[in-house]
């Protein structure tokens, strides 16, 4: 047994010290410098309570980010797995062509978040905005112009890129569900929508589950494509969380008030990560 336990601890020590060094230790002093004065230069540190909570909900920028952030979260969490559950359905069936549909729709996925949204600004500001032109349809001509049209070109950005990876895991899913389900409700008489009702979405919960909390995880995250389609602008309308916290660390040089904001982004994150996981997992069903 000791050959064993020892094996054991020896087999997972190289991934626990990364794991240690890379998220553990980290986070430990995040929070530990939340509660002090460090501007990220100085050596002297104090430590100073609440204060930096207390400026991190008074700030406005920060709420309103949080406000952003949060429409977007729930807009893109619908749309994105709307539209993976519907390819995942589309490419399914028995067609010739579905590997070729599988691999277009999944590649957005392996194009970078910066790449991403320096493809979709210029598709915005240049395409749809020439499009505007000519047809008259003003609409077009500022979709990163503000908060309201801007939210909707970061969630289109997030839906490109994220459909096609949520698709893979409904595939999944959906081949896993026994045939003879599908064929017993065919011969009762079942249409589409009946068997996608009543025997599809029942048995792919599970997948419903990972993939609503990877998009809730991502979108709270979101960074590079904000930064490379909006920076945030105009007049920080479209500033999510993430270039929240950043800007204040790195541009005003406030660490420890960037790391209160960071502590209580976690926390947020957390807590309806995790609540959404097990409002879902009661729901699952087995085949």
């Amino acid at each position: 047994m000791k050959k064993v336990k020892w094996s054991f601890w020896a087999f997972i020590a190289p991934i626990f010290i990364a794991y240690a060094l890379v998220q553990l230790i980290p986070l430990i002093f995040g929070i530990y410098y939340s509660f002090t004065n460090w501007d990220g230069i100085k050596s002297n540190i104090s430590f100073i309570g609440l204060k930096n909570y207390a400026e991190a909900f008074s700030d406005k920028t920060f709420l309103n980010s949080f406000v952003f952030t949060f429409k977007f979260t729930i807009l893109s969490v619908v749309v994105l797995n709307l539209l993976g559950f519907g390819l995942a359905l589309l490419v399914t069936r028995k067609s010739k062509f579905n590997n070729i549909f599988r691999t277009i729709f999944f590649m957005p996925n392996l194009i970078g978040g910066l790449i991403l949204g320096f493809i979709w600004q210029f598709i915005f500001t240049q395409v749809f905005a020439g499009l505007g032109q000519v047809t008259g349809q003003k609409w077009m001509l500022g979709w990163l112009s503000d908060g309201k049209t801007g939210l909707y070109g970061l969630a289109i950005l997030m839906a490109w890129q994220m459909a096609g990876y949520l698709m893979v895991i409904y595939i999944a899913a959906l081949q896993n569900i026994p045939q003879e389900l599908i064929e017993a409700a065919e011969i009762d008489g079942a249409n589409v929508f009946q068997k996608v009702k009543s025997i599809i979405i029942p048995l792919v919960r599970p997948a419903f589950t990972v993939s609503v909390f990877l998009t809730l995880s991502n979108s709270f995250k979101l960074y590079d494509q904000n930064l490379s389609l909006t920076a945030g602008g105009p007049a920080k309308s479209t500033e999510m969380l993430a270039m929240n916290i950043y800007n204040t660390a790195f541009q005003f040089n406030k660490m420890g008030t960037a790391q209160a904001k960071a502590v209580v982004f976690l926390v947020m994150v957390g807590v309806i990560s995790l609540t959404q996981v097990y409002l879902s997992k009661k729901g699952e069903v087995e085949a």
